[in-house]
């Protein structure tokens, strides 16, 4: 029966097959940014007429895309505001024991990360994190995964909690469904969170090993080759620009920053003027340092590892490479970084260790972290872009709460009981809530519009297109009647049990949005062929592909925490294993309990 099945696939199915068999190259290769491998994919069905246009771009008027934009608001607004910094200050006012610190870290992480979006908790908390650990003589590697972890649990409990519950809702509606109520999920993922704490609190201790962060990895060896020259008055550069005094294009060495009667110029440009007595903060192999010494104009003033990077002044700075960057593939040269940012790299961290060789010269990868100097206001222009996923400042206080939190508070809640009670539906409470960030002068528009992450948005409806052609062209059907071959004995469970584990390998090697768009469509196939319920199917999806914890770049707070932690990619087995076993065991015990096969 199964092999029939089969002979009787059309070329459509085939085709569609090969698009998304590239689309997964693509990703987990990654080739292409998500967004734009998934507006390929949709061309390419869409040529050869396997689905009409309004099939194709139906995703962009779908309530999922739209959903998430708005909460993409709500956010800019928690982080610029601050709005959870009185949760985040409590964490860290106490000493206490590893597990101790670990649960005071991980239960208001998730309950946080119930209503408000990962990204914006973690980025606060990760230069918190390193600072408290460091603070007592603890490896902050011991903290920053299960605080990733942590958002990551606190996601499955409510339906707003990450962007792959409203993906999953979205197909849903697409499939002519009703979408995820605001609590629906909360039956599985709340036992899943509370297991999944539990497992954080008992095993962390034990199985993530002690790293040296690249904060401390990057501060500590930059050191080793950080030298400070001074202008010598009448001489050769006293008068001169940088360039002039060819300091711009030093073989191997750098000009990071000017000190100049106690203030600091950095990042340093070509027409930067030099004076006598100015001191010069070069960075650079230690070799190559000692070329400076011959440099006519320029005295030692014999003061190595002069450079102090843990400042109240904020000019350093570690960011964190992500998957939509415009560095990604390049090497600092090729992006003009210097002229680019107004700021400089003088260290990268990859996979526990720092990056030996030339700076110009080195392909930058997802999860790198960068080592910057710049002016304070670095953080402020790059911050909502997504060049970065993380700016962490290395000196200084973190900010506290603005006078805006209030209000950003107030609007939140607002939005989760006008949700949650079903006065309004989710998509209209959300955009609601958008509206009043900006109505109340939290955010301006234009602050407003570059806290959208747009490749997410356009990701994720692009993907819908996708998952549009692979029901219309009978791939999720030929596809679902093999799962059905390979798991169905008889057994509901064992069919349900194929497609947690496809999504759970899925996952891990692509976005966990796009893996809940590709199995989506062959998990509801698979349930109508063999007369089960398609929401429990739709919902097992969610549940799973919303929690990513084998690999960095499985989820975007995984990779955020990646080189601050200074972990090695193989970590991520360590704790994530379990948690990936719990997750797993509770989606297939509970599922059929609350919506029964």
């Amino acid at each position: 029966m199964g092999s029939s099945k089969v002979d009787l696939v059309s070329w459509e199915a085939w085709y569609t097959l090969a698009v998304v068999a590239i689309v997964v190259v693509i990703l987990v290769r990654d080739l292409l940014p998500p967004a734009g491998a998934f507006l390929a994919a949709v061309v390419a069905v869409l040529v050869p007429e396997i689905i009409e246009p309004s099939q194709a771009f139906s995703g962009f008027s779908n309530p999922a895309p739209i959903t998430i934009a708005a909460l993409y608001i709500l956010a800019g607004a928690v982080e610029k505001t601050g709005a959870v910094t009185p949760l985040v200050s409590s964490l860290f006012g106490r000493n206490g024991s590893g597990r101790v610190a670990l649960a005071r870290i991980a239960i208001p992480t998730t309950t946080a990360s119930a209503f408000l979006n990962t990204t914006p908790i973690v980025t606060m908390l990760i230069p918190q994190v390193e600072r408290w650990s460091e603070a007592r003589g603890r490896s902050p590697s011991r903290y920053l995964m299960p605080l990733s972890f942590a958002a990551i649990l606190g996601g499955v409990v409510t339906v707003i909690g990450t962007a792959t519950n409203l993906v999953v809702s979205g197909l849903f509606v697409a499939e002519g469904m009703e979408p995820i109520g605001f609590f629906e999920i909360t039956k599985v993922g709340l036992p899943m969170a509370v297991i999944g704490i539990g497992v954080i609190v008992l095993l962390a201790p034990v199985v993530i090993p002690d790293r040296r962060s690249a904060r401390q990895e990057m501060v500590e060896d930059v050191r080793q080759y950080a030298v400070e020259m001074s202008v010598a008055p009448g001489l050769a550069l006293d008068g001169k620009t940088v360039a002039g005094g060819r300091l711009r294009d030093l073989r191997g060495v750098f000009l990071a920053e000017i000190e100049r009667d106690g203030d600091v110029i950095a990042p340093v440009t070509p027409d930067t003027m030099l004076h006598g007595g100015d001191l010069l903060h070069f960075f650079g192999m230690s070799d190559d340092i000692v070329d400076l010494q011959a440099t006519p104009g320029l005295v030692s003033t014999e003061h190595h590892h002069v450079v102090e990077l843990d400042t109240t002044r904020s000019n350093y700075f570690e960011a964190v490479v992500g998957e939509a960057s415009p560095l990604l593939g390049k090497t600092l040269k090729e992006i003009g970084f210097r002229s680019r940012y107004q700021a400089a790299v003088i260290a990268i961290h990859r996979g526990g260790h720092q990056v030996d060789g030339k700076l110009g010269s080195i392909r930058l990868r997802l999860g790198d972290t960068l080592l910057i100097v710049a002016d304070p206001g670095f953080r402020r222009r790059w911050k909502d872009h997504n060049h970065f996923l993380l700016i962490a400042p290395l000196g200084g206080l973190p900010p506290g709460a603005s006078a805006g939190a209030r209000r950003t508070g107030l609007v939140g809640l607002g939005v989760v009981l006008l949700a949650a009670t079903g006065i309004t539906s989710l998509i209209a409470a959300v955009l609601l809530g958008a509206v009043a960030i900006v109505m109340l002068g939290v955010l301006t528009p234009e602050e407003a519009r570059e806290s959208v992450n747009l490749n997410v948005v356009v990701m994720i409806a692009a993907a819908l297109g996708l998952a549009e052609a692979m029901n219309s062209s009978g791939l999720a059907e030929a596809v679902a009647d093999r799962v059905v071959d390979l798991f169905g004995d008889g057994s509901s469970i064992a069919v349900l049990l194929g497609v947690v584990l496809a999504t759970t390998i899925l996952k891990e090697f692509v976005t966990t949005n796009a893996a809940a768009v590709l199995i989506f469509p062959i998990a509801i196939a698979t349930a109508t062929s063999l007369g089960l319920d398609p929401r429990a199917f739709g919902m097992a999806v969610a549940l799973t592909a919303a929690t990513s914890f084998l690999t960095p770049i499985g989820y975007q707070t995984n990779v955020m925490v990646y080189g601050p932690g200074g972990y090695r990619f193989t970590d991520y087995l360590r704790l994530g294993g379990p948690l990936t076993l719990v997750t797993v065991a509770t989606t297939m015990i509970l599922v059929p309990v609350f919506w029964p096969l």
